[in-house]
C-alpha cells in the first residue's frame, strides 16, 4: 500500500492506492526514484523487490531472517520455535502501547477442505506471561532502533515455556480480529504511527469475550 500527498491541497490530504508487489515492481523499473518522493510506503508483506528503497527497509530485512532473528532472541536466553499467538506492539514515536494477543479458533465447516484461519482477540495471558512478552519486545525493538509502525510478535506456549517465532513490521492477517473490537484498531494504529501521530490508548469493546489460551 501506499500513500501519495497531494499537492492541491492545503491540509495535506492523502491518496491511497493498493498495489501488489509484481505492480509495485514494474513502476520502480520504469520510474525515476525521485517520483517516489512524495509517496509514504505502508508494505504489508515481507516479500518486497529487491530494488525497493524506504524508511523501514533495515527491519524488513532482518524480520525477513526469521532463523537469524531466532538466534539473535535466543541469546536473551529465550527459546524459540513455532507459534500461533501474536501479541501487537503499537510502537509510536513516543513510546509502545501492548494490545491484546490475538489467537486463531477453528472454523466448523461441513466440507473436507482447508478453510482460512480465523482470528480472534482478545485472547487471556496471565502476568506469568505478558511480563516477558512484553520484556521481550521491548528489548526487540530497540535492539533493532525499530521505526513507528505496529509489530507483531509471533509467539507460541507449551509445556509452561513462551517460545519466540518471529516478528513481523506490520498489521499481518491476524489484526484483522482486531477490527470492530479494539479503538484504534491494528491498521488505524499502523497509519498513525506511519504519519507520526500520537496514540493514547487502546481499549476492547466492553461487551466483548475473553477468549481462553489453549497451551499446547
Amino acid at each position: 500500500m501506499t500513500g501519495d500527498r497531494s499537492s492541491a491541497s492545503s491540509d495535506s490530504l492523502w491518496q491511497v492506492r493498493v498495489i501488489t508487489t509484481t505492480e509495485l515492481a514494474a513502476q520502480l523499473d520504469a520510474e525515476p526514484v525521485t517520483t517516489w518522493a512524495q509517496t509514504l510506503l505502508c508494505p504489508l508483506t515481507l516479500n518486497l523487490p529487491t530494488q525497493l528503497r524506504f524508511t523501514a527497509e533495515a527491519i524488513y530485512q532482518t524480520c525477513r531472517s526469521i532463523t537469524g532473528l531466532r538466534q539473535h532472541v535466543e541469546q536473551w536466553h529465550y527459546a524459540t520455535g513455532d507459534g500461533n499467538l501474536w501479541l501487537p506492539i503499537v510502537h509510536t514515536a513516543k513510546g509502545s502501547l501492548y494490545a491484546e494477543a490475538i489467537g486463531q479458533t477453528s472454523q466448523t465447516t461441513s466440507q473436507p477442505v482447508a478453510t482460512d484461519p480465523v482470528y480472534c482477540q482478545p485472547i487471556h495471558l496471565s502476568d506469568e506471561w505478558r511480563q516477558p512478552l512484553y520484556e521481550l519486545g521491548f528489548r526487540l525493538l530497540k535492539a533493532l532502533n525499530a521505526p513507528p509502525a505496529v509489530y507483531l510478535i509471533q509467539f507460541g506456549i507449551s509445556e509452561q515455556t513462551l517460545y519466540f517465532d518471529r516478528l513481523l513490521p506490520f498489521p499481518d492477517l491476524p489484526a484483522i480480529a482486531s477490527l470492530g473490537i479494539q479503538t484504534p484498531d491494528l491498521f488505524h494504529c499502523h497509519w498513525h504511527c506511519l504519519m507520526g501521530k500520537p496514540i493514547y490508548d487502546l481499549t476492547i469493546a466492553g461487551n466483548h469475550p475473553t477468549y481462553q489460551m489453549v497451551a499446547h
